[in-house]
């Protein structure tokens, strides 16, 4: 009775929880795109969505996708060997471990109409499954804390995953160990099941078990006769036979009995079958009421990352649609590190030690973003970085193995980070590109105001900016502003320009203006012999240095090898030292 009250309890909860979390990705709003658009709305879109898919040609593409990626892991296997066999272990064992056995009154038991969870071959796929996920937990121990592979950080949900299912996975084989050995539970089934009173046939039978079965009897010793085994065989036959196949074929469970063997009557009448069974259902119910809150989610809303955006299309989808599949990429991020490992700037990382630079990690934070939580300012510090922190080469997008836009994902948060100010860090990264491939999709003023803002931030250190109509003298050539400039050996190629303008002639910012210089100030080679003269304001003080794309396509193209983009950097690079510098004397006066 306790049983059947904490199941229904805490399947209530877990349907409780399902809709709950559901119901998030069509309240949780990330970035500009979701703004405006209502619950109703989206949820409409969602189902409207849904069924056109389902009645066109695209339903092919997700039995493709349910088959190869949601079934068969593939994209995890293209990229490791073993955690493909360690994923296949764990979710593999346990999704069938729930239909077979967790589930068999519903499922199996119907399918079946001989089933027993004491036969087979139901008992030794029970054993199976078991030891499938026990191997998969194994190698995960393993590549975590002994193999520790780069970039894999453990939070606390990656340890509360191993530690439920270690406690349900072990207490389910010692449960089994026990009942195989236990001498009450066997006269249990006796009394139920024989169909004699006889003392010579009851001991027979009993020879049987402990010779065979493997039950602890404090009766008898494994000494028989050959006679009184066969005797007790053909009694087996007839009363057990048909709903007790021989425990061996549960090889995990008669493997512990064997090594409880010695204990086992002190067990037996501890009834710690009784403590362990206890554990064991306990333990499921409270993973099963706790899934929707856990990163065991993900087995929920992974398979539904892979299958919306196996048909999603950024430019053809519904905008409701698509703020609905960033909610719901949140809860299938599995926190398996793929993305920190191929990430173009996790060498960042190695060097600041801000976690939220890894793909994975940013994650884990937005989670807490998107639902509102308090974030001090230091942590929040910690995440802009992050966030502005990348390179855009989509490299973490094509290797998740659950198949979220990563990079979206991160566009998206990024442009309503900078409406709430603080983005001097954006002129840093090649964020820029991106943001200028997709500046149609945004208002022009929110275009333009990080770069206005990171150009204001230095104004005070570069009179050029606010007085750009100043006569600037050929003064003598400001040695110290080129040796800071040259902190690197690409930047030390500004020398080799001779102003040819092919850099001005293939950069995609000039080109979208009518009059460039008057928009930019200074073109590209221009600004390469501003330093090379050592004039510092007219360097550090042009438009066309906040405007940069960072597409490389002047340093490709350029016939004397000079570094371009790489010397923008790292005149963006003093510009921002000069200003902190400035921003900590103003705060000291």
């Amino acid at each position: 009775m306790f049983f059947d009250i904490a199941l229904y309890a805490s399947f209530l909860i877990f349907l409780i929880g399902l809709i709950y979390k559901v119901s998030t990705w069509f309240r949780n709003e990330i970035g500009i795109g979701a703004r405006g658009i209502t619950i109703s709305t989206r949820f409409s879109a969602a189902v409207k969505g849904i069924l056109q898919t389902i009645l066109s040609a695209k339903i092919f593409i997700l039995i493709r996708v349910f088959v190869v990626d949601v079934l068969f892991q593939m994209r995890i296997l293209k990229e490791d060997f073993l955690r493909w066999i360690m994923h296949m272990f764990i979710y593999g064992g346990f999704m069938l471990l729930l239909l077979m056995h967790a589930l068999d009154k519903i499922i199996t038991g119907p399918v079946f109409a001989d089933y027993a969870s004491t036969l087979n071959p139901f008992m030794f796929l029970r054993d199976l499954f078991g030891i499938m996920v026990i191997t998969g937990l194994g190698i995960a121990v393993y590549r975590r804390f002994i193999l520790k592979v780069p970039r894999l950080s453990t939070s606390s949900m990656d340890y509360y995953a191993i530690i439920i299912l270690t406690v349900i996975m072990l207490s389910g084989i010692i449960l089994e160990a026990v009942k195989i050995t236990s001498y009450s539970r066997y006269l249990e089934m006796v009394e139920e099941y024989s169909d004699t009173e006889d003392e010579q046939e009851l001991r027979a039978l009993e020879s049987f078990w402990v010779n065979e079965y493997g039950v602890v009897s404090p009766n008898i010793k494994e000494l028989f006769d050959k006679e009184l085994i066969s005797e007790g065989k053909e009694l087996n036959e007839m009363s057990c036979a048909a709903c007790h196949s021989n425990p061996k074929w549960a090889f995990t469970g008669y493997a512990v009995s064997r090594i409880i063997k010695p204990c086992a009557p002190g067990l037996d009448s501890a009834d710690f079958s009784q403590a362990l069974l206890y554990i064991h259902f306990l333990a499921c119910f409270f993973g099963l009421a706790y899934l929707p809150f856990s990163k065991m989610f993900h087995i929920i809303a992974s398979p539904v990352s892979l299958l919306a955006n196996a048909v999603m299309e950024k430019d053809e989808s519904d905008t409701a649609n698509i703020a609905t599949r960033q909610a719901m990429e949140l809860d299938a991020c599995t926190h398996c590190g793929t993305c920190s490992l191929r990430c173009s700037v996790a060498v960042a990382f190695n060097k600041n030690g801000n976690i939220n630079i890894l793909p994975s990690e940013k994650i884990a934070f937005l989670k807490s973003y998107v639902s509102k939580k308090e974030i001090d300012a230091e942590g929040l510090k910690a995440i802009k970085e992050g966030i502005y922190f990348c390179s855009n080469c989509d490299r973490c997008t094509v290797v998740c193995p659950v198949g979220i836009n990563l990079r979206d994902l991160w566009f998206s948060v990024r442009e309503e980070m900078l409406e709430k100010g603080d983005s001097l860090p954006l002129v840093l990264t090649p964020f820029s590109y991106y943001r200028g491939l997709n500046r149609e999709s945004l208002d022009s003023n929110r275009y333009l105001k990080p770069l206005d803002d990171a150009r204001d931030a230095i104004a005070a250190k570069c009179e050029l900016i606010n007085k750009p109509d100043k006569v600037v003298p050929l003064t003598p050539v400001n040695k110290g502003f080129k040796d800071e400039i040259t902190h690197s050996v690409q930047a030390g190629t500004y020398s080799f320009c001779f102003s040819c303008e092919n850099c001005t002639t293939v950069c995609p910012v000039v080109e979208n203006y009518e009059n460039p210089q008057d928009a930019l100030d200074l073109l590209p080679h221009q600004i390469m012999r501003s330093v090379g003269l050592g004039l510092r304001d007219l360097a550090l003080g042009s438009k066309m240095l906040w405007n940069c794309l960072t597409c490389y396509q002047c340093q490709e193209h350029c016939p004397q090898g000079v570094k371009v983009t790489d010397i923008l950097y790292e005149l963006k690079n003093q510009a921002v030292k000069e200003n902190q510098i400035r921003q900590k004397i103003s705060i000291r006066d």
